[in-house]
């Protein structure tokens, strides 16, 4: 039987239809599929095996999909592939940059003080930890936390950039959040 007219008894709901048209369009769909991987460095993860079942996926989930011929259907099909391909890419894009997360400038960043209930000798451990993975983070947050420095006098104090103690801030400060956390 023609795969235009499976097509067409597959959109007048015979399902039966499908199970015929799938052996004889998967072949095809699956060296589409491969030439679309091919032709994107970026998606080597993904399997042109996996990129077809996305495909029969978004194919079997759409209510208003209109198939009127074989042509039509590769066409279809493709388009997809490539819109898969672009959805993948800017998710991989927008998880790369911090996906959901608010972004701060540094400056806030480094405004925001270690929380008022925490506890001293929980504090004391946390550093001492710190001190023994970065010395001089732990020596940041002495005298930011217990002296009352801000960055720029901490920053004339050991004789490093203003910009260096505050990275060597927020990155402390995070270690010292994830440490009290646990």
């Amino acid at each position: 039987m023609d795969t235009t007219q499976l097509i067409e008894r597959w959109r007048s709901g015979d399902n039966a239809a499908l199970d015929e048209l799938l052996p004889l369009v998967y072949a095809d769909l699956r060296a589409i599929a491969a030439r679309e991987l091919g032709s994107h460095r970026n998606h080597r993860t993904l399997q042109p095996t996996a990129l077809v079942n996305d495909v029969f996926v978004r194919l079997l989930g759409s209510k208003r999909l209109e198939i009127e011929n074989t042509e039509h259907f590769f066409n279809t099909a493709a388009r997809l592939m490539r819109q898969i391909l672009v959805d993948r890419a800017r998710r991989a894009a927008t998880d790369k940059r911090g996906g959901d997360w608010h972004r701060a400038s540094m400056t806030q960043a480094n405004d925001l003080s270690l929380p008022e209930n925490t506890m001293l000798p929980a504090l004391d451990e946390a550093i001492s930890a710190l001190g023994d993975v970065d010395e001089r983070l732990a020596r940041v947050v002495e005298l930011r936390c217990f002296v009352g420095l801000s960055v720029g006098e901490i920053a004339d104090l050991m004789a490093l950039d203003e910009r260096t103690i505050y990275r060597d801030w927020s990155l402390a400060k995070a270690w010292l959040h994830d440490r009290l956390a646990a």
